[in-house]
């Protein structure tokens, strides 16, 4: 950094100098010091000199001519580092500029800072670009410059290796490589100069290391002469640093003439731009075979795809494009052909506007008037974007879907087979319907007709389906033929369909139901060589706007079933809104409100109707427990339609929970005056019984009133028994476990009966009262009822006939060996309080002709103790 020269011979100053100023002899010249002596004298100089860092000095005595040649030199070594790298670095930077690159402002980088290390082999890095670096800025310059070529370095490595590290166990380990270069430059700014130098070789060592392992592993695995290349940059810049490290402790100032750092410096950027070159050559061939590729499937796609300008002409079109739309030549220049001449009128604006106000992909679906083939309008789905001034996008065929779609949509509102509305069509049809009456429904009215093919199932039992469709399209036909446009039909059912008749009165409604069924069954149904006749039954209704639409449909059905059941097929029965049919079914939606919140229990009582025992008519008093209830004006309600409305709602436990609580407990109250009572009969529901949570209440409370359970009975009815056999068992044991009787209702009803009637252990067979009203009109009955109760002696069950009206049948019933009979002409239900009063259920007798009758039963009586006319459930039937 300075230098003072002294005559050894009389010590006096030569010069001195430092390296921004000089004195006497001694001058400042290229990285060293000059002292000029005058003439050929020869003297003995001693010279002192000052250092940053190692250093070799040398002194050589040069002539005039051997000066001017190293000084040339200089200049070139000089000028082909800061000339020709630097030329070289604005070269990159402008590269990364235009391509946009990252990679090559990294290279750029790495070069600059390359520059500066050759200056620093040099001991030129004094100096840039002909001035001087203040000495004492030198030491931090030189450990800021190695410290950044380091992090360059990696990352230069890193971003063009990147592909191939990924996955390796060197991308963890050079990217811990680059955070060491990292804290390097963080240690080139804290640390003293003698401080950063070991951590600089020991860094630097680590990473030269890491990085020739890594090439080794990429070269080995890919062969890549990216790799290569990259690996002679290293290698030259290793042996240049090692050489120039030798020479440094030989004594010798380099190698082999200009093999020297500087030259080293020079190869290394040249190999790393040929690896860098080659890295442009490899992804120009990607970007070429990625072209043709894309040419390739840009020829190859179905999907049509296009180019046009904002005038609509096509610049460009696949040859998908070109066979959807017969488009074989697109012209050039403004006889181009343009895109309305295929496709709709206004189809190009309607897409050129969508386009416009989309910042992403706009689609819209256009028509040809016709296919290729000259068959019917084709649609298509058209994906647009603007972009660079020009529309792109893309062309598909989609006819097939969109009639698919369309048929779809169909299918929503109508029945695949017939083509006439479905359920949910009909229900939208309503729902316009009941919109345009009149709030005070006066004007055109709306009437709904259902209609219900009778015994159509046997129909497709015995010829198939096929044919029972092909009567239900000619059904349809035949049903359509008169009905207006404002009167659509629909199937709602297998066998069932509604008429929605708007702006119509009740009168013309009633007259063309009538047309109807006459249209339906005057005449035969043709299917093959089979002749079909169907009988149909319908009923109308006339909507008002107070109802919903669910209540027209349900109440619609009601009509035709009650038209069913009148007439047996080929019935009408038409309602107007103030038929009564509306209010019970408005009172059948109240009940099962109020069944849902519990609060109907408060409206609900018992009555008792005396069964009469036929063998000692006066010694017993048994009865069965009948519901009754009353609306909250206290007008008595059809039973039959309240259990009809729990049943339908899911609630009748909470009606059987409150008739076996209160029958219970009125039983446990009134005892004393039950002496005479054997058995009290109550009846379950079906759903009852299938629900284990009540019947593991029903068993709880006769385990609590065992008294009044060994008198109770409970009564189900033979085509709930014989739904669940195994369930109607298991409760049957477990009900005469407690104590209690059971007593299978309306026995003869079902086909079954006898078939399963061994697997039930009940006490008591009731017999239905079809076969007992009026049966000795018909001798069938006698001979049914005579063989049930042959059945049931056989079985060691107990007999009750009910619906008996009149003496006649009970002395018929008495005769045929019944053991209870239940009826009107014994008692009509009465109210508790009155059957505690009476003695036995022949109290209740006022017809005088049955007074006779029971006077013949008391001489024939036998004289029994009360547990022969009725034995202990405990006890196993005899079969």
């Amino acid at each position: 950094m300075s230098m003072r020269c002294f005559n050894a011979m009389d010590g006096s100053v030569l010069g001195e100098a430092v390296r921004y100023d000089s004195a006497g002899l001694l001058t400042v010249i290229k990285t060293g010091f000059v002292l000029d002596l005058p003439g050929a004298a020869s003297i003995d100089i001693v010279c002192r000199a000052n250092f940053i860092g190692p250093a070799h000095l040398t002194a050589e005595l040069w002539s005039e001519t051997e000066f001017a040649t190293s000084f040339r030199r200089f200049d070139r070594t000089l000028g082909l580092i800061d000339g020709g790298l630097t030329l070289l670095l604005v070269f990159l930077l402008l590269t990364a500029l235009i391509n946009r690159r990252a990679l090559y402002v990294v290279f750029a980088g790495w070069l600059f800072l390359a520059v500066r290390m050759g200056g620093i082999s040099l001991g030129l890095d004094l100096m840039w670009f002909g001035h001087l670096i203040p000495p004492g800025l030198l030491p931090l310059s030189r450990a800021v410059t190695i410290a950044f070529y380091s992090v360059a370095l990696v990352t230069l490595y890193r971003d063009l290796f990147r592909d191939d590290l990924m996955g390796t166990v060197f991308n963890d380990l050079m990217r811990w490589i680059q955070v060491l270069s990292l804290a390097l430059v963080i240690a080139a700014f804290l640390l003293p100069h003698h401080q950063f130098l070991p951590l600089m070789w020991v860094v630097g060592g680590v990473s030269l290391i890491a990085m020739c392992a890594s090439l080794f592993d990429i070269v080995r695995r890919t062969r890549s002469r990216v790799a290569m290349w990259y690996g002679g940059a290293l290698a030259v810049s290793a042996l240049a640093n090692l050489g120039e490290i030798w020479a440094a402790a030989s004594g010798q100032r380099e190698l082999i003439g200009y093999a020297n750092s500087v030259t080293a410096a020079l190869a290394s950027c040249l190999l790393v731009s040929l690896s860098l070159a080659e890295q442009i050559r490899q992804e120009h061939l990607q970007r070429v075979s990625a072209q043709a590729e894309l040419q390739h499937t840009f020829e190859a796609t179905p999907v049509g795809l296009f180019t046009l300008d904002m005038e609509g002409r096509f610049l460009s079109a696949n040859p998908a494009l070109r066979r959807m739309i017969s488009l074989a030549n697109m012209g050039s220049g403004t006889e181009r052909t343009t895109w309305a001449q295929h496709f709709e009128a206004g189809t190009w604006l309607r897409l050129l506007e969508l386009a416009a106000k989309r910042d992403d992909e706009c689609e819209m679906e256009v028509s040809r008037g016709t296919s290729l083939h000259g068959g019917p309008a084709r649609r298509f789905l058209v994906k647009a974007i603007v972009a660079r001034g020009k529309l792109e996008g893309s062309l598909q065929d989609v006819t097939e879907r969109s009639v698919a779609a369309e048929n779809l949509q169909f299918l929503v509102n109508h029945d695949p087979l017939t083509k006439v509305l479905n359920r949910r069509g009909v229900e939208q049809a309503v729902r316009e319907g009941l919109l345009r009456l009149a709030p005070d429904n006066t004007g055109p009215g709306l009437a709904v007709a259902y209609l219900d093919l009778d015994r159509f199932k046997l129909l497709n039992e015995l010829f198939g389906h096929a044919a029972g469709d092909e009567v239900l399209r000619q059904v349809c036909k035949r049903v359509q033929a008169e009905l207006g446009r404002d009167m659509p039909l629909g199937r709602v059912g297998a066998d069932e369909f509604m008429i929605v008749m708007a702006d119509i009165s009740m009168a013309q409604a009633e007259s063309l139901a009538q047309r109807r069924l006459v249209a339906l069954g005057s005449s035969a149904y043709q299917t093959g060589e089979q002749t079909f006749h169907v009988r149909v039954s319908i009923g109308v209704v006339e909507a008002s706007r107070s109802l919903s639409v669910q209540e027209v449909l349900l109440t619609a059905n009601r009509a035709c079933q009650q038209a069913k059941a009148q007439s047996r097929g080929n019935g009408l029965v038409v309602f107007d809104r103030t038929a009564a049919i509306f209010s019970d079914h408005a009172q059948e939606l109240q009940l099962i409100a109020e069944l849902a919140a519990g609060t109907i229990v408060d409206r609900l009582s018992l009555a008792m109707q005396p069964v009469m025992s036929l063998q000692a008519p006066e010694e017993s008093l048994d009865f069965e427990v009948l519901l009754r209830v009353h609306d909250r004006n206290g007008k008595a309600l059809p039973t039959f339609q309240v259990i009809n409305a729990a049943e339908s709602s899911g609630n009748i436990g909470v009606i059987d929970r409150w008739v076996l609580t209160t029958t219970l407990a009125w039983m446990d109250a009134h005892c004393a005056w039950l002496s005479r009572t054997r058995f009290v009969c109550v009846n379950l529901s079906g759903a009852s019984l299938n629900d284990e949570r009540f019947l593991n209440f029903v068993f709880d409370l006769l385990a609590k009133s065992p008294e009044s359970a060994a008198r109770l009975c409970f009564e189900i009815t033979e085509s709930v028994a014989l739904h669940d056999l195994d369930n109607t068992r298991r409760f049957i044991e477990q009900a005469r476990g407690h104590g209690a009787r059971v007593a299978l209702d309306d026995f003869g009803a079902g086909y079954t009966s006898f078939m399963y009637l061994r697997e039930l252990p009940a006490d008591v067979l009731k017999i239905d009262g079809n076969f007992v009203v009026n049966m000795n009109a018909h001798p069938a009955n006698i001979a049914i009822v005579e063989a049930i109760v042959s059945l049931s002696r056989n079985l060691g069950m107990k007999t009750i006939a009910e619906w008996a009206e009149d003496a006649e049948t009970v002395r018929t019933l008495a005769g045929l060996g019944v053991d209870y009979v239940q009826g009107f002409v014994v008692a009509r239900p009465q109210q508790p309080e009155d059957l505690l009063a009476a003695a036995s259920a022949a109290a209740f007798i006022s017809d005088p002709e049955m007074r006779v009758v029971l006077e013949e039963l008391k001489k024939r009586a036998i004289v029994a103790t009360p547990s022969d006319l009725f034995e202990n459930p405990s006890d196993p039937p005899v079969h």
